[in-house]
């Protein structure tokens, strides 16, 4: 039995935004992963919101107290500076996210500091996550 082509989870690790916990569904179902990716990618490239607050949204989602993922809060808050988003209003969605906890601001805090300052600099933001 050959295995079938997953070009999207395929394009994800490619571009280095393939999260690693995910590498174990791969692993057992490469085709769920990919259709989970399909969808996944759904609102990103249609509906009416611009790039800068749909990822303002994933560093909301990524630095809720419900998930408290790094990497992604890392990932989201590059990708809204490059999308044109201000420190001022990345600060103000992880705020808006302490309402569940404080937790949120603990780690997006520092993260937010340390991807401002590389963005400032014109260093490559992060990728992975």
């Amino acid at each position: 039995m050959t295995a079938e082509p997953t070009p999207v989870t395929d394009d994800y690790i490619r571009r280095g935004e393939f999260n690693p916990l995910w590498e174990q569904m791969r692993a057992l179902d490469p085709q769920f992963m990919e259709a989970y990716l399909r969808f996944r990618d759904v609102p990103h490239k249609t509906g009416p919101l611009p790039p800068k607050f749909k990822e303002l949204v994933l560093v909301a989602v990524n630095a809720a107290t419900t998930h408290l993922y790094a990497p992604g809060v890392r990932r989201h808050i590059a990708n809204a500076l490059r999308a044109g988003a201000t420190r001022e209003e990345v600060l103000e969605t992880i705020e808006l996210v302490t309402v569940m906890g404080i937790h949120s601001c603990n780690l997006a805090i520092p993260i937010l500091c340390e991807e401002y300052e590389k963005f400032a600099a014109g260093q490559a933001p992060a990728r992975a996550g």
